[in-house]
């Protein structure tokens, strides 16, 4: 079977619920992380990094909105809440610093206008870590990343005001 990312709170192709979006900007949501849960990494997997992505915003550059690294290759998801400090997230993963300027889940909080892409990414490494810590930027993230990845798998949705 292929690597494939899952949720119970969202589904592939569908609007953002409110709970998850962010809680700023305009925006009135409760700035949850939705739960993710991933199945059939890759053999050889050794940890993994989950991000969400707006590749819509008008930056140049997209909007990292939420960054997890080194999560152990024995977790196979993350909990509800866990990126906004509600707990479970996994002993030795870290969370990196947003577009937001620090380190947690930043829901999605677009401008008026169309609808934002947002790219929940689940990725399998050949590496039990990666050298980051909660200041490393989604860029330098990804880098490291993309250096050992040996799978992926991605959960879109979409949200817009």
């Amino acid at each position: 079977m292929a690597f494939r990312l899952i949720s119970d709170d969202i589904k592939d192709g569908d609007t953002m619920p409110e709970p998850y979006v962010f809680n700023g900007m305009g925006h009135h949501g409760a700035n949850l992380s939705p739960h993710l849960q991933w199945a059939d990494a890759p053999s050889g997997t050794k940890s993994f990094v989950v991000s969400l992505y707006d590749p819509d915003a008008p930056t140049g550059s997209g909007w990292w909105h939420w960054v997890v690294a080194n999560i152990p290759a024995t977790v196979q998801q993350l909990p509800r809440g866990c990126g906004s400090g509600q707990g479970g997230l996994a002993r030795g993963a870290v969370q990196t610093r947003t577009d937001f300027g620090q380190a947690g889940y930043g829901g999605p909080a677009p401008p008026p206008g169309k609808p934002h892409r947002y790219i929940f990414t689940i990725h399998a490494l050949k590496v039990d870590h990666i050298d980051v810590n909660e200041n490393s930027s989604g860029a330098m993230v990804g880098f490291m990343t993309h250096m050992n990845s040996l799978d992926s798998a991605t959960l879109t949705v979409h949200y817009g005001r």
